[in-house]
């Protein structure tokens, strides 16, 4: 890209045998890619020979430069590119398309320079070796690579994605930047949001969600300390993973009513496992499940590995096959009685104060990928031009940036309160308090995100139908986020068990 022009050089450009244009002080030679363009090579000789910056940040995206680098030849004489360049690891510039800790204007009690290190790692590496891999995979459904499992697992991501605790401890972050030890709720917090940036949400559950929701159960319940061991081992290296088994065909929020049996053997040492499992998230390829069962005396938890009698098969959803969601069967499967988590019968607490970091994530994710979407349609509004004006202009778009805007800034206060409550709450505290604000909040922001991408669908118009081009962010948010109105327990029974709880406590207080 070292030619210098004029702009009436390029203007000079403007047939078939020599075809230039102008994007942003850059020179394009579009000759030999003109017969290759979607859009009819008409559409290209329109434009021959002049600036279209206008024009193409109308229909295209950034990115589409980017990978048509080697076209650019050189930039036109005393002339700077104005358009920002975005890089690996940087934030945005954006208003609003950054959690208010990261502006340089505000202040926040809850971030400290470790949690700002930790993001911009976090940044560096998920822009680097996850966005790539996620959106090829988003496509194709495929599962996320063994490489970059690894990869994550030498960086203890993995340990990051379960929360603080014991397993971090003697363990360096991410080279480095953070010592186990000193993990904390606002840094697992940080970790979700900035993974989520990968824009895909079907390959965001396959990656490693299964092991998020269903390892901390075995960390905090499994009775045998050497199974402990070698399972978290297992799982935090990357080498095995793991999912939880729960919602049946006929229960999902209704998790009493679990009809998969397990029947204790005569000599007592073994279970005898038979049912089925159905929209297990990662269940497709998982080594091991941790599984809710009836044993006759309540509902029990027991952690299950892949092998004889576990069979899975893929279920199709409106989201990419890339998270794994499995129809699991167990027909006659022999469990180890050591297999049990927490007590026989007492299953209900097990999974209900497993509940709360799921949904807990769940928020973080949803929140963060809420701002995602405002952030999109505060660029569009201000790029797209209709009715010789950017949409911005217009009162009605204006309002509608309000709305999700308060929406969004709403969520994220309300989800580092929440944080804060849990970094001063031991696991058993957490779940006797915070069962129901969690719930709340889980509730709120999938009724929130909900209302983003209605108004966002608007905003872009027919692009928000479009899974490629400038609307591909808001169709696969706008598609898919009633996913986490149901995930983790639906919205109406969590907000439900939320005011139930009150009423347990309410006192004799009267009007």
């Amino acid at each position: 890209m070292s030619r210098i022009s004029t702009r009436e050089e390029v203007q000079g450009h403007n047939t078939r045998e020599s075809l230039w244009c102008i994007i942003d002080s850059r020179v394009y030679d579009l000759t030999g890619f003109a017969e290759m363009h979607p859009g009819g090579e008409f559409v290209l000789q329109q434009i021959g020979g002049t600036d279209v910056t206008t024009e193409f940040y109308n229909l295209h995206r950034h990115s589409v430069l980017e990978q048509h680098s080697d076209l650019c030849i050189g930039t036109i004489a005393n002339e700077h590119p104005q358009i920002i360049r975005h890089n690996a690891g940087d934030l945005s510039v954006v208003p609003y398309a950054e959690p208010a800790w990261l502006a340089p204007q505000f202040k926040s009690p809850y971030y400290n320079k470790s949690h700002h290190r930790l993001r911009a790692a976090m940044r560096l590496f998920t822009d680097t070796h996850i966005w790539p891999e996620a959106q090829q995979k988003e496509v194709s459904g495929e599962k996320i690579s063994e490489t970059l499992i690894r990869k994550m697992a030498d960086a203890n991501i993995l340990g990051m994605r379960v929360g603080p605790g014991k397993h971090l401890h003697g363990r360096s972050i991410l080279n480095g930047t953070l010592r186990g030890e000193d993990f904390d709720c606002f840094h697992d917090l940080v970790a979700t949001q900035e993974l989520v940036r990968a824009n895909a949400r079907g390959f965001w559950d396959g990656n490693m969600v299964g092991m998020t929701i269903s390892l901390t159960a075995v960390m905090q319940h499994a009775n045998d300390p050497e199974l402990l061991e070698e399972v978290q081992q297992d799982c935090l290296s990357g080498r095995k993973t793991i999912c939880l088994a729960v919602s049946e065909a006929f229960a999902g929020s209704d998790v009493a009513n679990i009809r998969t049996t397990a029947k204790k053997t005569p000599d007592g040492q073994s279970y005898i496992v038979n049912g089925t499992k159905k929209w297990i998230t990662n269940g497709t390829w998982c080594d091991y499940f941790v599984t809710a069962v009836n044993t006759g005396d309540g509902l029990s938890v027991l952690l299950i590995q892949r092998g004889e009698g576990v069979e899975t098969k893929p279920i199709k959803t409106s989201y990419s096959a890339a998270a794994g969601t499995a129809f699991v069967t167990f027909d006659n499967v022999k469990v180890s009685a050591r297999n049990l988590l927490g007590q026989e019968g007492k299953g209900l607490y097990v999974i209900l104060s497993n509940f709360n970091h799921e949904r807990w994530m769940v928020c973080c994710a949803g929140i963060r990928m809420s701002r995602i979407v405002v952030e999109e349609c505060l660029k569009w509004s201000n790029q797209r031009q209709v009715f010789g004006k950017r949409l911005i202009e217009q009162p009605v778009i204006r309002s509608k940036l309000a709305k999700i805007i308060s929406l969004v800034e709403a969520m994220q206060a309300w989800l580092e309160h929440t944080t804060y409550q849990m970094s001063q709450m031991s696991h058993t505290e957490q779940s006797i308090h915070l069962a129901g604000p969690i719930g709340l909040l889980k509730m709120y922001s999938s009724r929130c995100a909900h209302e983003v991408a209605e108004n966002a669908a608007q905003i872009f118009g027919g692009r928000a139908l479009t899974q490629t081009g400038m609307g591909n962010v808001v169709e696969m948010f706008h598609r898919t986020t009633e996913f986490d109105a149901i995930l983790g327990g639906s919205e109406d029974i969590i907000g439900d068990m939320a005011v139930r709880q009150i009423m347990k406590r309410f006192p004799k207080s009267m009007l």
